[in-house]
């Protein structure tokens, strides 16, 4: 059970609820400009790749708490890291505009993303959260009202909310569905080193690029003329992050001598590259060959998920 503000019960549910936080990838990141404020403008193109953490609400008998798990559990769970945890601030954000008291209710994250990667694992635990939540606590809360609420919590979450591919302008805040895009796999590589986002965007020579060309209205004819289009855009963060964090370099050059790779690039503010591969696979086979050779890199692949699909990849 929960409660509220003013003390009177609020049924939640007696099953456990759980939901696939997964990463994003930035296809494209044009930095196009900077707010007084201090945040950057960008003009993105993101995906999300059926792969990531898992955030999952079981009924308690009384109290509120959150368990990290995982390989990648180990820096999250640490005393002074839990209270910036953006899935318990996604939870407390949640209860405060719900009006209730959180109880009964024991949150487990599952952490297999790298952190500090560029792939919103921390954003997508949160959407994943506020997802979880809303079910119990807020059902008739609009998808926009629940947008606003995690923007407050960063950029990366409205975009990490819709969970589909879209493109994203604004700081983040604005996300806009896209035609769908060819069936394709995501091949992820990370080499194990966490990269500051301040740090990339303050390195940044120019902040006023151009925007992404326009997308077809029709949407893409075929994975090859997705990939054209790519070869159109860039990743504005990706010269700054690589003198900062050389091995980057060393994971696109991995990437892109092997066939049948269509294109690699490196996503968000890094240090995690991706690879657009045809198939499961190819993809396979292609991170089998890395792994033999780079045995603490971090390496997965998965198919992105359709613009039809749920934030489980289904």
């Amino acid at each position: 059970m929960a409660a509220d503000a003013k003390g009177r019960s609020m049924a939640s549910s007696s099953t456990t609820r759980s939901r696939l936080a997964p990463a994003k990838v930035n296809y494209a990141l044009h930095v196009t400009g900077r707010r007084a404020d201090g945040y950057h403008l960008i003009d993105s193109l993101v995906g999300f790749p059926a792969i990531g953490d898992r955030v999952t609400a079981s009924p308690a008998a009384e109290g509120f708490d959150l368990v990290v798990s995982g390989p990648f559990a180990e820096p999250l769970a640490r005393a002074g890291n839990m209270a910036e945890n953006l899935v318990l601030q996604a939870a407390g954000a949640l209860a405060h505009h719900a009006g209730i008291a959180p109880q009964g209710l024991h949150l487990t994250l599952e952490k297999n993303l790298p952190i500090a990667a560029g792939i919103g694992g921390g954003s997508s635990d949160a959407a994943a959260t506020l997802k979880l939540l809303r079910d119990l606590w807020a059902p008739d809360l609009a998808d926009a009202e629940l947008a606003r609420i995690g923007l407050a919590l960063g950029a990366d979450l409205p975009m990490c909310l819709n969970g589909r591919p879209a493109r994203v302008t604004g700081i983040g805040e604005t996300v806009t569905a896209v035609p769908p895009l060819p069936d394709h796999t995501l091949l992820l590589v990370n080499p194990g080193t966490c990269i500051a986002t301040p740090t990339i965007f303050k390195a940044l020579t120019r902040r006023d690029n151009p925007p992404l060309p326009d997308l077809p209205r029709g949407g893409f004819g075929s994975l090859e003329d997705f990939v054209d289009w790519l070869g159109e855009t860039r990743n504005d963060l990706e010269p700054p992050a690589i003198d900062t964090a050389p091995v980057i370099g060393e994971v696109l050059a991995a990437l892109r001598q092997h066939q049948p790779i269509r294109l690699a690039r490196m996503s968000g503010s890094g240090a995690t590259c991706f690879a657009i591969v045809d198939n499961a696979v190819e993809a396979g086979e292609i991170a089998a060959r890395i792994a033999a050779q780079h045995a603490n890199w971090w390496i997965r692949s998965a198919p992105v998920i359709s613009s039809q699909g749920t934030a489980d990849g289904t």
